[in-house]
């Protein structure tokens, strides 16, 4: 449950802020009209993802227990990872200009007359976002499934993906409600760190399956054994290995990958973020510095409050 709600949580914030930032945009020029384009994008492009997703999965399942099964599987921890990674990155380097790149994007699409641009922005946007989700959801089923395959984790796999979009789209409607009011920046990088450490346990399980599969024949021999403590067949161990990685029997290789990215990653991301705040307050420092400079003159000739004026060289 917890895995799917923290990307659903994340994914549908991202998607739903897209979407508010677009109508909030468009109500203020008064193009309320074009609503009807921009929830069309979006619907089209939760059909398609949804209906993408359903199929990969019900076609890999042929699979069930092949060789073809832990390959596809470990190509999709491989390129969850990957995107994750990359769009944690992305996001904290463009949040900044997102709603003016979005907004200028929009009155391309208003000044071409173009009957589904502002739909075409909206199915692009959002689809990225759902692709992106596809891949993460299809990651944890597959890491989920070999830990405890019952009907109830199951359902609250379900279960917590409906929370986490059902959050996001509350999120949505207080963005486009009280606009600049909700601090996002401090969001996206709690769960930033979060998804890093995600992305640390689907390299590991990567990881693992292509020890099992002979590509990776090294450091194989588990480094602890920990099944008597907490199994992660167990439905507690699940939650721990699909969100943060958890193995009760790692391999050295494994520890190293989940060690090494997480402690990379994380560090690049806080100083990325550290680098970033402390630009901003340079840029408006300078603003204000510049804003000071070209104070009238006739002001500046007054001299101090309550004094004589400024003689004159």
């Amino acid at each position: 449950m917890i895995p799917t709600f923290v990307i659903f949580l994340r994914e549908g914030v991202e998607a739903s802020m897209i979407v508010a930032i677009l109508l909030a945009y468009l109500d203020r020029i008064d193009q309320r009209r074009h609503f009807r384009d921009v929830f069309i994008g979006v619907g089209a492009a939760l059909v398609l993802v949804l209906g993408g997703g359903i199929a990969a999965y019900l076609i890999i399942r042929q699979y069930d227990g092949s060789t073809v099964q832990t390959v596809f599987e470990t190509i999709t921890f491989l390129v969850a990872a990957c995107v994750l990674t990359y769009m944690t990155f992305w996001m904290q380097a463009h949040s900044r200009t997102m709603t003016a790149d979005l907004q200028r994007r929009s009155e391309e699409a208003l000044n071409g007359r173009a009957r589904w641009g502002l739909g075409l922005l909206a199915f692009q946007a959002v689809g990225r976002e759902g692709l992106e989700t596809m891949v993460f959801t299809l990651a944890i089923v597959f890491a989920s499934s070999t830990q405890a395959a019952t009907a109830s984790h199951g359902h609250g796999l379900l279960f917590g993906a409906l929370l986490g979009l059902a959050v996001a789209l509350a999120v949505a409607y207080v963005i486009f409600k009280l606009g600049r009011r909700l601090n996002l920046g401090l969001f996206f990088r709690v769960i930033g760190i979060v998804l890093m450490v995600f992305a640390a346990g689907l390299l590991a399980d990567a990881v693992e399956n292509m020890q099992e599969l002979g590509w990776l024949p090294f450091l194989g021999h588990p480094l602890w054994n920990t099944s008597a403590i907490l199994n992660e067949n167990s439905s507690i161990g699940d939650v721990f290995h699909s969100l943060l990685g958890y193995a009760d029997h790692p391999t050295v290789l494994q520890a190293i990958v989940w060690v090494t990215f997480v402690a990379v990653t994380a560090t690049l991301f806080i100083r990325n973020g550290h680098r970033a705040r402390a630009s901003a307050v340079s840029t408006s420092g300078a603003v204000a510095v510049r804003i000071d400079r070209t104070e009238d003159p006739a002001t500046a000739a007054q001299g101090p409050v309550g004094g004589p004026p400024a003689r004159g060289g």
